[in-house]
């Protein structure tokens, strides 16, 4: 057992800690000062902090009414209102940006519509590509936090007669504090080193993920790729040493009560309104791909075709879909066997090194897309890797493992910690232990970990971006490259590829959970 533990050690080492180590020998090579004091990258610093921080704040603050409204109002149809949130998290972040272009550009439909004269490129246009893009996972966050909130001191508060308004800032913001710290730097880390946005929509507000991108694609510039990888990590790294020092401590009770649900009419349909019309404007940008990929070209020819679609499919996008579904799959399987494996040795055998490799495996947290794509480039460029389909399921394998190998840890901490004794007592091997009791038991943590890998996989563009050739190039690529052509029509219907598989793909997890959950009667 020792010796698969100093395995996935080195292994672990090799994926994440190597390539970082490989971008920041690069820092004595260049002229730091000089990078940083350059008025090009000053600015750049500036439209990333702006339009992150601004993103951060709208985000947040439209994630929090959604998620009271689904959480603490009596609305009907919460479900779906709730499914519908996550749709952005489907697509590429780049779709975001032509989304609003279509919508809102010099030529977009809403623009025409209306009759508008301003233009939605630039800084305003990052920040509401950035609000669509970081929304569904501040909801998810904030709707997980007031889902298990304690009821009881409401309760209290309505017996004593304490008002509302007074509640929020007596109940509500102390308990919520340490969870929204979480999710500020959260959201605010996903849109400061997101170069999506920023590359279809920003127009002449550079980001620095942008400044990078175009540094390192652009001007094989490595050592001030390197420069500004390093400032990317920053947030990122501040997140994660946060989230290591104060972990939630959540509610403190044993029992939590839930929290009462008065019928409001007035009330609810105010949320039914406002949840609705949050649904639409997600929605919008999905309906125009659908639209714009059937136009021949828009606005010039509004002919209904599919030349659209022909053209992209001779351009390669059948190919590069089928490499995007095996590197996919490959991750999803990978992934998912990684991910299990490496919780199974921190939340059941625990030691220093269990220690060692937890903090390993949530690292890549702290490290964007763009940061750890940079890194592979570097250190895995003489390989036999580099220019493969393999190297690219690698460093997506590495990119999204955290998240399911939390979910994998979290599940198996709640077994009973006493099987593995139990079961060398009886003379019972370790690999029957796990494949006859905590397998089955944590089956459906394996359906959602598998769905994370693929979903994310699928959509990324932010670590392969360094990586990809013609041969082993993904799909979510030919996004660039369309915009690069303006040939937006395209374009649109690549993301409409995209959100269809993963469409797919949760569909087929989720009759697979209910299946499942059928058999057992859960």
């Amino acid at each position: 057992m020792t010796g698969i533990k100093l395995l996935i050690t080195v292994f672990l080492l090799i994926a994440v800690i190597f390539p970082l180590i490989s971008m920041l020998s690069y820092l004595p090579g260049a002229n730091v000062s000089r990078i940083v004091s350059n008025p090009q990258f000053r600015q750049a610093l500036i439209n990333s902090l702006s339009t992150a921080g601004m993103g951060t704040v709208i985000s947040i603050l439209i994630a929090y009414v959604f998620a009271y409204c689904i959480a603490r109002t009596g609305m009907g149809r919460t479900e779906i209102f709730s499914v519908f949130a996550t749709v952005p998290m489907l697509i590429p972040s780049i779709s975001h940006g032509m989304g609003l272009i279509i919508l809102l550009g010099a030529n977009g439909i809403i623009t025409r519509l209306l009759g508008l004269k301003t233009t939605i490129y630039g800084f305003w246009g990052i920040v509401l590509g950035g609000v669509l893009y970081a929304f569904p996972v501040a909801f998810l966050m904030l709707a997980d936090v007031l889902k298990y909130e304690d009821g009881s001191p409401y309760e209290a508060a309505e017996v004593l007669g304490i008002p509302r308004k007074n509640r929020f800032f007596a109940i509500t913001f102390p308990y919520l504090r340490k969870p929204l710290i979480s999710v500020v730097f959260a959201v605010f880390t996903m849109i400061f080193t997101d170069y999506g946005v920023a590359l279809m929509i920003g127009g002449r507000c550079t980001t620095l993920p942008v400044l990078m991108y175009q540094e390192v694609i652009g001007l094989l510039n490595f050592s001030k790729g390197s420069v500004i990888g390093v400032i990317l990590l920053a947030p990122a790294l501040a997140a994660f040493i946060f989230d290591l020092l104060n972990k939630d401590k959540g509610n403190q009770s044993f029992v939590v009560q839930k929290t009462a649900l008065a019928r409001q009419r007035l009330r609810d349909a105010a949320a039914t309104v406002f949840c609705a019309l949050v649904c639409l404007i997600i929605a919008l940008p999905i309906l125009v791909f659908a639209f714009l990929t059937f136009v021949r070209k828009y606005p010039v020819d509004m002919t209904t075709s599919l030349y659209n679609v022909i053209t992209s499919l001779e351009m390669g996008a059948g190919k590069f879909l089928l490499n995007s579904f095996i590197i996919a799959l490959g991750v999803s399987v990978i992934g998912t066997f990684i991910s299990y494996t490496l919780a199974y040795f921190t939340a059941r055998t625990p030691g220093k090194t269990s220690k060692l490799l937890h903090l390993i495996s949530i690292t890549s947290l702290a490290i964007p897309g763009l940061v750890l794509g940079l890194s592979y480039v570097l250190f895995f460029k003489a390989t036999f890797l580099y220019g493969t389909i393999a190297i690219l399921i690698l460093v997506n394998t590495v990119h999204f493992v955290a998240s399911p190998y939390l979910m994998a840890y979290n599940s198996l901490g709640k077994l009973n910690a006493n099987l593995e004794d139990v079961g060398f007592t009886l003379g019972i091997k370790r690999f029957a232990i796990v494949r006859d009791v905590l397998l089955p038991q944590t089956k459906l943590t394996v359906l959602e970990m598998f769905s994370y890998f693929f979903v994310n996989s699928m959509m990324t563009i932010s670590a392969v971006s360094f990586l990809s050739t013609v041969g082993n190039k993904p799909i979510a690529l030919m996004i660039t490259q369309f915009e690069a052509t303006m040939q937006l029509e395209s374009a649109a219907f690549v993301s409409l590829l995209i959100l269809s598989c993963n469409f797919l793909m949760k569909g087929f997890i989720y009759f697979s959970r209910r299946r499942i959950m059928k058999r057992e009667g859960m």
